[in-house]
């Protein structure tokens, strides 16, 4: 019995700003002995930023050059296998050329449909599923770590989760590097008329088994079925929700006013589906190539992928560190930028060593030996109390913005900017701090998710949260209290230097937290308030921690910006610039220049407040 397929596909963007994903859906036409052929490659870009993207965009485009290249087959295990590994060389061959997208990788998932048989060859956590009889069967393997610990379980083998590694840690990816694990199907699944196939990546994970079969229950064409699971997706409005692609495949019997296709007719390949430009694949990867192709990557280059790897001694043969790095330009022009000895922004006096001063009974770290005690105060509250604890800024001029689009297209023009002193908060506003305001107005107080709230900083408050918390300081102490520009952010978080860390040019070791800086706490959440090192001006957890909401609506670029340090209005004020990384973003995206945004309405597990006050 011929059979023929009903294929529909689309992907959302989730809490994402960019698209990660990239599919590719072809219809190859018809094999030697007129089975109707389809291929569909899904592979999903790791680390939340757009070199994952580019890893995606390439790997779909080589899988799909070297399968064609060898189509039809009668040895098909073995063809996947190899497009597998000649897609996975393509990123070793982009990396050794341009060091700088080190760490950029992807999982994937490819499913080749002859008829009624189904072949698949994968690497990861992303899924293929089979739904027949209202059941959802998963057929290819999962490489994270917690599918590990569930298949000891079911063996009878109790095994100890590790301490920091996390379930969702993947045991096998494609970054170029070996891949330790592939799930390849030596035997075709036979499929029949009435069965639909699923090609997902993880973001599916949002929904249970039991939703997946029932919005599927509800779908009579693959169209409907895609448009039900992905607004499920997104009606269960998960905070962190990461891109969800969904291919689904109808499996019907051909009917018999199908006219066949002569055996050499191959219908022209498609293209890889991605929000951003596609990615060029020359015919020989491992020949030295131009830095042409960079200009393919001015949109997509905007941060390097975070690795998120996990390897422990007996689960695999060896551990790569979970990490990024920062997408560097290529040209010995921005090299030398980056090498230059910081320049001071505002010179302060050596002062004596100050007494330390608690945060609502926080008690972090004494202030810098470098801060005059005299900057440092508390307002008092008019319904009792103090207020934030901030410190005098001094006024300077400083060069705002990266040194390339290559980097990120929203971090140019870099320009120079004057700002006049004013104050600032110490450290990020605390649970504690926040319900004293939540209680005197009457808002829900934020979940705490059970940390300290004197001493953990406040997330899942909105920027329009944190805009009314700032005018009821400066209600109960008399003083203006705000949130920071967007550029005295920066000024603030470079304290007085030129490189992408006030402590250097590279992030290092234990400087900060986020989830690749190798420190010694959790990154599954935020670290007390003045746990790490302040900068030069004092402030401390202006990397890393969590992300800040600053006042400015969000602009594309810094064309037209301003240069006396106030607040850009105009623009896109539905969402807000948020700066600093957090504890679950890897170390790029600690760059004092890193731009990100979200909706101002909406809360977030990683976004927390500082405030600033004028003089």
């Amino acid at each position: 019995m011929k059979v023929e397929f009903d294929i529909a596909s689309d992907q959302i963007d989730g809490a994402r700003d960019y698209q990660e994903d990239a599919y590719m859906v072809n219809q190859l036409g018809e094999a030697d002995n007129g089975d109707l052929c389809s291929l569909i490659i899904m592979a999903d870009g790791m680390g939340g930023h757009a070199a994952g993207n580019v890893a995606s965009n390439m790997v779909v485009a080589t899988f799909n050059k070297t399968f064609q290249g060898k189509f039809p087959t009668t040895e098909v295990a073995e063809v996947l296998t190899d497009a597998l590994n000649r897609s996975n060389d393509q990123i070793r061959a982009s990396v050794k050329e341009t060091p700088a997208l080190r760490g950029m990788g992807c999982t994937m998932v490819t499913a080749y449909l002859q008829n009624n048989d189904l072949y698949w060859v994968s690497v990861g956590d992303s899924h293929l599923y089979l739904i027949r009889d209202r059941e959802l069967i998963k057929q290819n393997a999962d490489h994270s770590y917690g599918a590990y610990l569930d298949m000891m379980k079911e063996q009878g083998m109790e095994i100890d989760e590790q301490a920091g590694m996390s379930r969702n840690m993947l045991m096998s990816a494609m970054t170029g590097e070996e891949i330790s694990s592939i799930d390849v199907s030596e035997n075709p699944i036979k499929l029949r008329p009435g069965d639909r196939v699923i090609v997902a990546s993880d973001g599916l994970d949002t929904l249970g088994a039991g939703a997946i079969i029932q919005y599927s229950s509800w779908s009579t064409t693959a169209k409907e079925c895609v448009y039900a699971l992905l607004k499920a997706v997104e009606d269960a409005n998960k905070i962190n929700q990461d891109n969800t692609t969904l291919i689904v495949v109808d499996v019907k019997e051909r009917e018999e006013r199908y006219e066949a296709q002569s055996a050499d007719v191959v219908t022209p390949p498609a293209e890889p589906v991605s929000r951003v430009a596609d990615v060029y694949v020359p015919e020989e990867p491992e020949e030295p190539r131009s830095y042409k192709w960079l200009g393919w990557l001015v949109v997509l280059v905007l941060l390097t992928g975070g690795g998120l790897f996990a390897w422990q001694a007996g689960l695999v043969d060896k551990a790569v560190d979970k990490g990024t790095e920062l997408v560097e330009t290529t040209t010995q022009s921005i090299e030398a930028e980056l090498e230059a000895e910081p320049e001071s922004v505002a010179e302060a006096e050596p002062q004596p060593e100050p007494e330390p001063e608690p945060v609502v009974e926080a008690e972090p770290e004494p202030e810098p030996a470098y801060v005059d005690k005299a900057d440092i105060f508390r307002d008092r509250l008019k319904s009792g109390g103090n207020g934030p604890t901030m410190i005098k800024v001094p006024g300077g001029s400083f060069r705002m913005g990266g040194a390339s689009a290559i980097v990120s297209p929203d971090e140019v023009p870099r320009h120079n900017v004057n700002v006049p002193s004013f104050m600032v908060s110490v450290y990020e506003i605390t649970f504690a701090e926040y319900d004293r305001f939540a209680a005197a107005t009457g808002r829900k107080k934020p979940n705490s998710n059970s940390w300290d709230r004197k001493t953990h900083p406040v997330v899942e408050v909105s920027w329009d949260d944190a805009i009314a918390y700032t005018r009821w300081l400066s209600k109960q102490t008399g003083m203006r209290y705000r949130l920071l520009s967007e550029a005295e952010w920066e000024y603030v978080a470079r304290a007085g230097t030129t490189s992408s860390f006030w402590w250097g040019l590279k992030p290092g070791a234990g400087n900060a937290h986020c989830f690749d800086c190798k420190g010694d706490f959790s990154t599954s959440k935020p670290a007390k308030v003045g746990t790490y090192k302040p900068n030069a001006f004092g402030v401390y957890d202006t990397a890393g921690n969590l992300y800040e909401w600053v006042q400015d609506c969000y602009h594309r670029n810094y064309q037209d910006a301003p240069t006396d340090g106030s607040v850009w209005e105009g623009g896109d004020c539905d969402v807000r610039v948020v700066r600093g990384g957090s504890y679950g973003s890897p170390a790029s995206s600690m760059r004092a220049e890193n731009r990100e945004k979200f909706k101002s309405g909406k809360g977030q597990y990683n976004v927390g407040i500082r405030v600033a006050r004028d003089l």
